[in-house]
């Protein structure tokens, strides 16, 4: 049975090791949760258990026990890590407020989701200052081939009390360059938030190559004639 933990793991893909050497910073997402689960149980490998996970946490939604201890290879004990190591780090708040000034400020908060093998949208919410409020993800899958409700978009936002965003979303093929329904759904996102009185500022496609910014790249992002919404 492969359980294949972290210490029988090829050099140079540990993530222990490559965070003693590059620092915490450089280890993904799918990494700082193989830390914390240490190993793969059950047939499951540590890689796959901790895609998984992600999975989870990337549904936006607050996690709850159940719904990380009953994945094939978790179980209670590495569940309570997994949400201990969430709260702790809510209780220990940056106090240093970030100020977005340029699309490449954003690509270095949300660069870690490039790595992503389905598309995530994120959104970004700021305050009349342009300081950071909070990121969240508003949808996982297709993004073009999702129907998304304005609601979904922005309700972080309203509670924030935000008065403007940024929209993220990923590639995992790698292509930065935007699609029609990239261009359309960045049009419809940018009406809904003028009714809410909420400015998009910008729209980033990302990738571990690096970002495609709308506003960077002088895409028309305002008061656009959208065709009509497919049923």
């Amino acid at each position: 049975m492969n359980t294949n933990t972290i210490n029988q793991m090829d050099l140079a893909i540990k993530p222990r090791e490559k965070l003693e050497e590059k620092g915490v910073k450089a280890l993904s997402d799918k990494e700082l949760v193989m830390i914390l689960i240490g190993k793969g149980s059950n047939g499951h490998t540590i890689e796959e258990v901790a895609e998984k996970v992600l999975k989870v946490l990337d549904k936006g939604s607050e996690p709850l026990l159940t719904d990380l201890k009953y994945i094939p290879g978790m179980g209670q004990a590495k569940a309570t890590a997994v949400l201990a190591a969430l709260e702790l780090g809510r209780r220990r708040p940056n106090r240093k407020t970030k100020v977005i000034r340029r699309p490449e400020d954003i690509w270095n908060e949300v660069k870690h989701y490039a790595e992503r093998n389905q598309e995530q949208l994120l959104v970004l919410s700021f305050n009349g200052a342009g300081e950071l409020l909070g990121i969240h993800v508003a949808t996982v899958g297709l993004v073009d081939k999702v129907v998304m409700h304005p609601r979904e978009i922005f309700a972080e936002a309203i509670k924030e009390r935000a008065v403007s965003v940024v929209i993220v979303h990923n590639h995992p093929s790698g292509q930065l360059s935007p699609s029609q329904a990239d261009r359309i759904l960045t049009k419809r996102i940018s009406t809904a938030g003028k009714l809410l009185g909420i400015k998009v500022l910008d729209h980033l496609i990302i990738s571990t190559s690096g970002y495609y910014s709308f506003r960077e790249m002088g895409e028309d992002m305002d008061d656009p004639i959208l065709p009509p919404e497919d049923d």
